[in-house]
């Protein structure tokens, strides 16, 4: 169990998943958090990090820290995200060995596995087959980390564990038009229909392709739960074991945001489905005894209220 003064280090905690981690660690009573502006600490910088963490001397470290981004910028920018994120988390991950660290979570995504593998999507999947080509740069190196943790803990002992989160949304979550992931992006344009005349809502592809999503919070407490846990496989999947289709979410956030409007919805069939199908098999987390607590229509909503003081920043 971590000791509630033990020092913690969350990498990333300016982001969705990061910032969630340290919401979760200040509800749980932990009052000694390490966190680092990218400014203080750029984590592609392998003389700093290492630095960094043998000043510190953490005892545990979260690492959510990664470039991330929607479809259109995976595309555009293959080679930064495979060069960033194969930096960051390799001079934390090394870092943390070199400076004593044993125990460590590592985040990933469900972009991890096969773009045509069997669903629900159980971690033995994992390098069985090809992957999406529109994020593979993200993946290989998401894949990368996960092999890197597993590598350590073979030949060092360490703790070192790799959770692959299922499509987050919350608090903090990135509405870029160009560069936000389905969920962020369909509660921006609904949301632009609400003092609008217009109640048209354009889809891509035909809304038949089903998603899994799951609330960040649920995320940033499953990496508490299991930081700990002493043994535990290296690589746990974490969702909520449920889909829903494109069409049936952007009803339901219709509805949630926007009771009051009918909203009409369209579809381009000129742009792609995407992937028909894709939804995590949770079954090795719930083994482990964790399993996601957050409503889907509520989160819906506190979401919401937490974009409408973003809107500034992304108008």
């Amino acid at each position: 169990m971590i000791n509630l003064n033990s020092k913690i280090y969350v990498a990333g905690h300016n982001g969705l998943v990061g910032s969630a981690i340290v919401r979760e660690l200040k509800k749980k009573g932990y009052n000694n958090i390490l966190v680092a502006s990218k400014k203080r600490l750029n984590l592609i910088n392998q003389s700093k990090v290492l630095k960094f963490l043998k000043k510190n001397k953490p005892a545990y470290i979260f690492l959510a820290a990664a470039k991330v981004g929607g479809i259109y910028s995976n595309k555009k920018y293959k080679a930064d995200y495979l060069y960033e994120n194969l930096t960051i988390q390799s001079n934390v991950i090394n870092g943390a060995y070199l400076s004593g660290v044993k125990n460590l979570i590592f985040l990933g995504s469900s972009c991890i596995y096969p773009k045509n593998c069997k669903q629900p999507i159980k971690e033995s999947y994992l390098l069985t087959g090809e992957l999406e080509p529109t994020n593979d740069a993200y993946a290989i190196a998401k894949i990368a980390g996960v092999k890197l943790c597993e590598s350590y803990n073979l030949q060092y002992k360490t703790n070192y564990t790799c959770l692959m989160p299922t499509n987050t949304f919350g608090p903090n979550d990135n509405y870029d038009e160009l560069n936000s992931h389905f969920f962020p992006a369909l509660i921006r344009k609904i949301h632009k229909l609400k003092n609008s005349k217009r109640n048209s809502l354009v889809l891509w592809g035909n809304g038949k392709a089903k998603r899994e999503v799951v609330h960040v919070d649920d995320i940033a407490n499953a990496c508490v739960y299991f930081m700990n846990k002493k043994k535990k496989p290296t690589l746990i999947n974490i969702g909520t074991g449920k889909d829903f289709t494109i069409e049936y979410y952007a009803k339901l956030i219709a509805k949630t945001i926007l009771p009051q409007k009918k909203i009409n919805i369209k579809y381009d069939l000129t742009k792609p489905n995407g992937i028909k199908r894709k939804v995590m098999d949770i079954s090795l987390a719930k083994k482990f005894g964790w399993k996601n607590k957050i409503d889907l229509k509520k989160s819906i909503l506190d979401t919401y209220l937490s974009f409408k003081k973003e809107i500034r920043k992304v108008k």
